[in-house]
C-alpha cells in the first residue's frame, strides 16, 4: 500500500493505525519492564515479542483498511491491547515459577504468543472470507447443530481436569468447546430471535405488575433452560452453563423489549442453581468454599483437602491495595497454577493494584460498548441481535471470572478473555472480535453515502 493510498485511507482507519501504535509500546514496555523488575537486565525475547506485536497490530489493521474501511476504530486496538497485556502477564509470571521449581509449572507465555498468532490469523481469515455476517443466517440451524455437539462432547469425551469436564484432549493438545459453543448459540439465537420475536413478545396475564409471556412461548426459554442445567450436571461446567443461559436471555430481554422475561429467566436460574448446588458434589464443593474461602486455612479445611486459592486471592487483592506493590514484585505463585488461568487477575490486583483491576475491566467493558454499538447502528435485526449477543457474552464471561477471583460469585474456572492462558478461549475471542468488526462495517457502510 502507497503512502498516497494511507492518505486516503477514512479517518477512522488513521485513528485505529495510531492507537495500535500505542498499543504496541505499552505491550513491549510493559514486556521489558517485567525483565528490569525481575531480573534486572532486559528479557531475552524481547526483540522476537516486539516483532510479533508489530505485526500482530500491522496484518488485521492493513486488512481492514482493504476489506472493511468502515469498521470500528476502537474494537481491533482494544483486542491487541488485552492480547499483549495477557502475554506481558504470563511472562511475568513464567519467571515465577521458573524460579520456583517445587511448583512444576511449565512455561505458558510462548505458547500463548503461538496461540495469539493463530488467533489473529483466524481473525483476518474470517475478515476475508466472511464478506458479509448476514450469510450466516442461512444455517442457524446447522450452527445450533454444531454447538449441541461441541456442548455435549466433553460429557463423553473429555478428560475430568480439576474437576470439571470442559476439556476434550487430542494428544498433547486440549480444546475448549465451550469457548466456541458461545458464538455458536450467539449466531442461532441472534436468527431465531430475528424470526420468531413477535410471537415472543406476546403479552399474557398480569402478576405483581409484569405482564408475563404466555405459556405456550415459554417452551424456548424452558429448553434452553434444561439444556444448561444438563452442561451443569453431567460436565460440572457452571461458567459454561451461566453464559450459555445468560446470552438467550438478554438476546431474547433485546428482541421482545419485555421485562418479564429477564424476571423469568434470573428466576429459572436461580432456582437451577440452587438445586444443582446442592445436589451436584463438585458445585456444591465450590460453593462450599465461596461461602467460608478462609476455611482452607484451618485444620479442618486442609483435612478436607480443600482449595486455597480464592483465600490466597483474595490476600493477593487486599496487598495489592490501590496502586499495587509494583510489576513483578508480587507473589503470585502463591495461587498456584491457577494463577496463569482463571485467577491472572489476581496478578493485576496484587501488583497494579485496585487501579489496575479497574483498568483492565474498563477495557472490557469498551471492547463491549463498541459491540453495543455496532448493534445499535445495525438496521437489520439479525445484525443488532447478533452483536448485543456477541458483546453479551464477552461481559458475561468477564463477570463470572472476575466474579470468582473475587468471591462475587461461586468460581466457575473459566478463562478470563484475551488474557488467561488458553488457546481455545483466545481463538474463539478474535473469531468474535473479526465478526464485530463486520457488523460495525455493514452497520457503517448502510448509514454512510459511497465515497
Amino acid at each position: 500500500m502507497t503512502f498516497a493510498a494511507l492518505a486516503a485511507a477514512p479517518n477512522r482507519r488513521r485513528t485505529e493505525a495510531w492507537l495500535l501504535a500505542f498499543v504496541v509500546l505499552i505491550a513491549v514496555f510493559g514486556y521489558a519492564w517485567t525483565g528490569l523488575a525481575m531480573t534486572g537486565r532486559l528479557p531475552g525475547g524481547l526483540t522476537g515479542f516486539s516483532v510479533s506485536m508489530f505485526f500482530l497490530a500491522l496484518v488485521p489493521h492493513l486488512v481492514l483498511r482493504r476489506f472493511a474501511p468502515r469498521a470500528d476504530p476502537l474494537i481491533l486496538p482494544l483486542a491487541t491491547l488485552l492480547t499483549g497485556i495477557g502475554l506481558v502477564l504470563l511472562h511475568r509470571l513464567d519467571i515465577t515459577y521458573a524460579q520456583t521449581p517445587r511448583l512444576k509449572i511449565a512455561e505458558a507465555a510462548s505458547g500463548q504468543l503461538v496461540w495469539s498468532v493463530i488467533g489473529v490469523a483466524v481473525c483476518v481469515v474470517a475478515l476475508l472470507v466472511l464478506r458479509d455476517h448476514r450469510i450466516l443466517q442461512r444455517y442457524i440451524y446447522v450452527m445450533m447443530a454444531v454447538a449441541l455437539v461441541l456442548l455435549m462432547a466433553p460429557a463423553f469425551f473429555g478428560a475430568d481436569t480439576f474437576g470439571a469436564k470442559r476439556w476434550i484432549l487430542l494428544g498433547p493438545l486440549s480444546l475448549q468447546p465451550g469457548e466456541f459453543v458461545k458464538i455458536a448459540i450467539t449466531v442461532f439465537f441472534a436468527g431465531y430471535l430475528t424470526v420468531n420475536r413477535d410471537a415472543l413478545a406476546l403479552a399474557g396475564r398480569r402478576f405483581m405488575g409484569m405482564q408475563l409471556p404466555p405459556g405456550r412461548q415459554l417452551a424456548p426459554i424452558f429448553t434452553i433452560w434444561v439444556i444448561s442445567l444438563l452442561v451443569l450436571v453431567f460436565e460440572r461446567d457452571l461458567g459454561t452453563s451461566l453464559i450459555f443461559f445468560g446470552v438467550f436471555v438478554i438476546m431474547l430481554y433485546m428482541a421482545t423489549g419485555r421485562t418479564s422475561w429477564v424476571v423469568c429467566g434470573l428466576l429459572m436460574a436461580t432456582v437451577g442453581a440452587a438445586v444443582v448446588g446442592t445436589l451436584e458434589p463438585h458445585v456444591h464443593g465450590r460453593v462450599t468454599a465461596w461461602l467460608d474461602p478462609m476455611r482452607a486455612f484451618t485444620k479442618e479445611g486442609r483435612a478436607e483437602l480443600m482449595s486455597d486459592q480464592l483465600g490466597q486471592a483474595l490476600f493477593s487483592f487486599g496487598s495489592g491495595g490501590i496502586s499495587g506493590s509494583g510489576l513483578g514484585q508480587g507473589h503470585p505463585e502463591l495461587v498456584g497454577f491457577a494463577g496463569n488461568s482463571d485467577f491472572i487477575l489476581t496478578t493485576v490486583g496484587e501488583e497494579l493494584g485496585l487501579a489496575g483491576v479497574m483498568a483492565v475491566l474498563v477495557l472490557y467493558v469498551l471492547l463491549a460498548q463498541r459491540g453495543l454499538r455496532a448493534g445499535l447502528i445495525a438496521r437489520d435485526p439479525f445484525s443488532k441481535l447478533l452483536a448485543v449477543g456477541l458483546a453479551g457474552a464477552l461481559l458475561l464471561q468477564v463477570f463470572v471470572v472476575a466474579g470468582g477471583v473475587t468471591g462475587l460469585i461461586p468460581l466457575t474456572g473459566k478463562a478470563l478473555p484475551f488474557l488467561a492462558k488458553g488457546g481455545s478461549s483466545l481463538v474463539a475471542n478474535w473469531v468474535m472480535v473479526a465478526l464485530l468488526l463486520r457488523i460495525s462495517d455493514h452497520a457503517q457502510r448502510r448509514r454512510e453515502p459511497a465515497n
